[in-house]
């Protein structure tokens, strides 16, 4: 196995999708190709991807957009780790989180997927939870306003305001856990309980 990551970020591909809350992981993902100068270009495993490295000298990473819909984001996620040689420990999915607060980013390993589908799609196709996750939070639905309805709809007026430092947090958050581990991501990156 190699040293390379395999970071992904979770949603759905289109237009239409490109600003819902969905898509926060692919939003990152943007702003992380940025910082590394690359643009994605098309993957036989049904994925745009950049290649290259976290800073100068920094660690190889793919970055990966899945060209699939979110609830079957596995195959495209097991194909790209098998092509680059990429062990579990080594993939790092980022999406979306209801279960907490808008503008809070928190990271994990394994665990369950909380109800989400491209998790769950995920976990099935690597044959393991054991992956890092960087779980964006995008808040709960209002009221009582369907779930999936809710994450299919763009931000708020007030939430676009805000989005660019969440996407620039979680892009953050991505880099620590890449070049300092879980536990130093963990403890820069959660909210300390007063």
């Amino acid at each position: 196995m190699t040293d390379t990551w395999l970071i992904v970020g979770l949603g759905n591909p289109g237009a239409e999708y490109s600003h819902n809350r969905h898509n926060v992981g692919q939003m990152v993902l943007d702003e992380l190709a940025s910082r590394m100068g690359g643009s994605f270009k098309a993957h036989k495993a049904r994925a745009q991807v950049v290649e290259g490295r976290l800073g100068i000298g920094g660690p190889r990473v793919v970055l990966a957009k899945p060209m699939s819909y979110m609830n079957v984001s596995g195959g495209p996620v097991s194909g790209l780790a098998r092509f680059f040689d990429i062990a579990p420990d080594h993939v790092i999915a980022v999406h979306d989180e209801i279960d907490i607060p808008f503008n809070t980013v928190k990271l994990k390993i394994g665990g369950g997927e909380g109800g989400h589908n491209g998790l769950r799609d995920i976990s099935k196709a690597l044959a393991t939870k054991d992956y890092l996750r960087v779980r964006v939070g995008v808040g709960r639905p209002p009221g009582r306003m369907d779930t999936a309805d809710y994450v299919l709809r763009d931000f708020g007026a007030s939430e676009k305001k805000e989005l660019p430092f969440l996407l620039d947090e979680a892009a953050d958050a991505v880099e620590v856990l890449v070049t300092e581990g879980l536990l130093a991501a963990q403890q820069k990156f959660h909210p300390v309980k007063a």
